[in-house]
């Protein structure tokens, strides 16, 4: 049976692709972190889903974390990753977003997170996707990261908002909106 621990981290210390090792509080890994958690939680309102369009596209977006993941890890470094997000990847984006969105009715007010199993767990994941581009921004402050890597973070919370709001729209159930 294969070991899933080397302890190698016990001292608080991890390393990346092609650099040293780094402290676990380092803005570089705490964004790395924050990528992983997005798409665990994306994970979770997938198995939520039973939409195949829906789920062909968080898919998608799933592996393309996993490319900003490994930009993340290998930033700083000679070591390239085989992939990094492109422009193109900016515009696929803002192309699902436009997709979903046109399906649904104008948006005139503010609404809670919630409705359908899946849309709370993408509503959630939104929230995730907005904590991991603050991260990834704050690791660009020092580190070069690229600006299809940071227009591509920004993107992701607004396609998961849509999504949720789609999700709930092809269940029939309505948003509430905040009473204040």
């Amino acid at each position: 049976m294969p070991r899933f621990y080397t302890g190698a981290g016990d001292s608080g210390y991890t390393g990346v692709i092609g650099g040293p090792r780094l402290k676990k509080s380092d803005k570089l890994i705490e964004a790395i972190g924050a990528v992983d958690e997005l798409n665990s939680a994306i994970g979770v309102a997938l198995a939520h889903s039973d939409d195949a369009g829906l789920n062909e596209r968080l898919k998608a977006l799933q592996n393309e974390l996993f490319i900003v993941g490994a930009e993340l890890a290998s930033a700083g470094t000679t070591k390239k990753p085989a992939k990094s997000i492109r422009a193109e990847d900016v515009k696929a984006i803002e192309d699902s977003i436009e997709d979903l969105s046109s399906a649904l009715p104008e948006l005139k007010n503010f609404v809670l997170p919630g409705g359908t199993q899946v849309a709370a767990h993408l509503h959630a994941a939104r929230s995730i996707a907005r904590r991991a581009e603050r991260a990834v921004v704050g690791a660009s402050d020092e580190r070069r990261l690229s600006k299809e890597l940071l227009g591509f973070m920004n993107r992701v919370s607004s396609l998961l908002f849509v999504a949720a709001l789609y999700a709930n729209r092809k269940h029939g159930t309505m948003e509430d909106r905040p009473t204040y």
